[in-house]
């Protein structure tokens, strides 16, 4: 499984990659691969402020679902709507295409609280 050196990381499996003066946010390939095919995304509402470590949202496979949490505060400045009609663009792309939603942080050096890529893949 490939994570990106260019990104942070939950341990609950949150990735987060700061372009520009936002934080663009997903689920990691790993725990892609571990739900399997996913059939629905729960995205949070745009304008929206959360704390670090809420559930922000819910992605559901086949198999299971899990909640999608925020890595870091901010308010969601943008959502991915193309997974309302292909959730599968995360199991295809989970670092691309696949994103979740943006975020305006509070803080945007809060990033640096999180895993780098080889400390997120220690833990798996």
């Amino acid at each position: 499984m490939k994570h990106p050196a260019d990104r942070k990381y939950a341990s609950t499996h949150e990735w987060a990659k700061v372009e520009g003066d936002l934080i663009v946010t997903g689920i990691s390939d790993h725990a892609q691969d571990a739900l399997g095919d996913l059939v629905y995304v729960e995205l949070p509402d745009i304008g929206t402020h959360i704390e670090a470590t809420t559930q922000t949202g819910v992605v559901e496979s086949v198999k299971t679902a899990s909640d999608i949490h925020m890595p870091i505060s901010g308010t969601i400045v943008e959502v991915n709507e193309a997974l309302d009609d292909d959730p599968d663009f995360i199991n295809d792309d989970p670092y691309g295409k696949g994103w979740i939603y943006k975020i305006k942080p509070d803080n945007i050096s809060d990033i640096d609280k999180l895993l780098s890529n080889t400390e997120y893949e220690a833990g798996l």
